[in-house]
């Protein structure tokens, strides 16, 4: 008997333990999920080196002030940067005025949140090949003298490239029926700066501020081509947010995302080589209504319906 007592003291105690452990066992804290990865994107304006550099650069940065992992997801063109924004596979997207205006029509709720300190009064210059004996001229009128010439656009959905170029071009009585051949659309401001400094066109109109990086940066043989005017100011490139955002981090991560923007310091070398990237010397705040004259526009010429 007393043997039978003992062991029915050890099984008890053993279920004791195993118990004991189970429960401790469910007691654990659960690992943490690790963060959904915030997926930025830009409109492939530039060169796709040029802009991996810039945006890869850039991501890091994000992920070390928002606390999230953060992806650079490059597109293949503008309108498949718009069809990403609309599926939400994008998260946010650098986009250019016509762009990012057509992408809002699209995604209620889309939010404009930054542009740079150039945007406000952003430009597009008009390029022309060295042998085509044209010369720079200072007002809308000057554009009469690129009739019987040939022309090239950047991308047929650039706000820089195409849109107000083409807004300015109808200003000075220029219709595109004027151009020898029909009017190029090399695809981007890089390619369009490379056509005409090969002659390949006469004319080419591209973003001021492209033109001027890579004039900075020697890539542009001066012998070949010139500036022959630029363009009145207008606002142009800027941050837009998917309304989805909100939902899957919280309410106050669009106010992180502006923050970490606008705490970018010239004075720290880290973040001056991103603004150094984009341009600029500082990101502002923006939103919808600084591109009411954009959308005007991009519906006059039958880019937006």
């Amino acid at each position: 008997m007393r043997v039978k007592s003992r062991l029915s003291k050890v099984v008890l105690v053993s279920l004791s333990l195993a118990l004991a452990l189970a429960l401790t066992g469910c007691a654990a804290p659960a690992t943490p999920a690790t963060p959904r990865t915030l997926v930025i994107s830009a409109i492939p304006d530039q060169d796709p080196e040029k802009l991996q550099r810039l945006y890869g650069t850039l991501a890091v940065y994000l992920q070390n002030k928002l606390g999230v992992p953060v992806e650079y997801k490059p597109v293949t063109d503008y309108t498949a940067s718009v069809t990403a924004f609309k599926a939400g596979d994008l998260d946010m997207v650098w986009y250019g005025g016509l762009t990012g205006v057509q992408t809002r029509l699209q995604v209620e709720g889309a939010q404009a949140i930054l542009q740079r300190d150039i945007d406000e009064n952003f430009h597009s210059v008009f390029i022309a090949s060295a042998a085509s004996g044209l010369q720079p001229f200072t007002d809308l009128s000057g554009l009469a003298q690129l009739k019987g010439h040939t022309f090239t656009f950047g991308s047929e959905s650039s706000t820089s490239g195409r849109l107000m170029p083409q807004y300015f071009l109808q200003q000075g009585g220029v219709a595109l029926s004027d151009f020898t051949g029909e009017a190029g659309f090399s695809g981007s401001h890089d390619k369009t700066l490379k056509l005409v400094e090969a002659g390949t066109y006469d004319v080419g109109a591209m973003n001021e501020q492209v033109w001027t990086s890579r004039l900075e940066a020697g890539e542009v043989d001066t012998s070949k081509v010139i500036v022959l005017w630029t363009t009145p100011a207008y606002h142009d490139y800027h941050w837009i947010i998917h309304p989805s955002v909100t939902t899957h981090y919280s309410a106050e991560f669009v106010d992180k995302i502006k923050a970490a923007f606008l705490e970018l310091d010239p004075g720290l070398p880290e973040h001056q080589e991103i603004l150094d990237l984009f341009g600029a010397q500082k990101f502002i705040p923006t939103d919808n209504g600084n591109y009411a004259n954009i959308e005007a526009i991009g519906r006059a010429i039958g880019k937006i319906q």
